[in-house]
């Protein structure tokens, strides 16, 4: 199905791995013009390197440390230098650390709050102006099926994460009048790195094996798997194109039926 984005202007942050990465393919693979960020120059070169080979895409990449507003705003600035224009944000950011509520510290509390609410405001207070300039745009927000079923041991992420349903259904609501929607993918339980390190982190305070843990995990899912990243994906691409046009200030939950509540 041609989703009709050929030569649109797409930031996709944290994409040099996992979930991230799988987007940035999938809209390489749509002929978007992509600028891909994140932390480590490696592996950027090496995503940018594989996406322009294996689909001929104009893909141009950015690192930055999301925690930073004048590396957000590098980001924004050079795409717009590139381009010209922004039309889609993905804001795809790394969950904040696991940990039990009586070992967090202020400064745990305060980092995650940087890394998890702050560095999508700020991407969008930079994007936007751009967007409505052009009175286009499409903004998705990467979060976690843990916004509606707390995950344990992920306090941080369960408590923090849940600010950005109602940041965005509020700007959802502003944004409209531009043509701008705005709406957040809730991933479940998917094979990234991130998963493994947390089942290692459970294994090892449970006696048991990160296997074991991913095993328990697949029988809470009605399709008893973990998602693979490639599964995620498609829906980015989706909510950015015109098929998505009268959905905005949604939470949409892609977690194979884990979660059990009826909204």
């Amino acid at each position: 199905m041609d989703f009709g984005l050929r030569d649109k202007v797409c930031i996709v942050t944290g994409a040099s791995k996992g979930i991230g990465r799988a987007i940035a393919e999938e809209f390489a693979r749509e002929g978007v013009r992509l600028v891909i960020s994140a932390r480590s120059e490696d592996l950027l070169k090496e995503t940018t390197r594989e996406l322009m080979e294996k689909y001929r895409a104009m893909v141009m990449y950015i690192p930055a440390d999301l925690t930073r507003p004048d590396e957000i705003r590098k980001i924004s600035e050079k795409t717009v230098e590139m381009f010209g224009r922004i039309d889609i944000l993905v804001n795809n950011t790394g969950g904040p650390p696991a940990g039990f509520f009586q070992n967090l510290t202020d400064e745990d509390w305060l980092s995650a709050f940087n890394l998890s609410v702050m560095s999508v405001i700020r991407m969008c207070r930079e994007v936007i102006p751009v967007m409505k300039q052009n009175r286009w745009g499409r903004i998705i927000n990467m979060i976690s099926v843990s916004v509606k079923t707390p995950i344990p041991n992920l306090i941080l992420s369960n408590s923090l994460r849940g600010a950005i349903p109602g940041f965005t259904k509020t700007m959802a609501d502003y944004l409209a009048r531009y043509d701008i929607l705005i709406n957040n993918l809730c991933p479940g339980y998917t094979a990234t790195e991130r998963v493994e390190i947390l089942a290692q982190n459970i294994a090892e305070t449970k006696g048991t094996t990160p296997q074991q843990v991913k095993e328990t995990w697949a029988e809470a899912i009605p399709l008893s798997r973990l998602a693979s990243p490639s599964e995620i994906a498609p829906w980015a691409v989706f909510l950015a194109s015109e098929r998505a046009s009268y959905i905005t200030g949604q939470t949409i939950t892609i977690d194979g039926g884990y979660h059990k509540g009826v909204v």
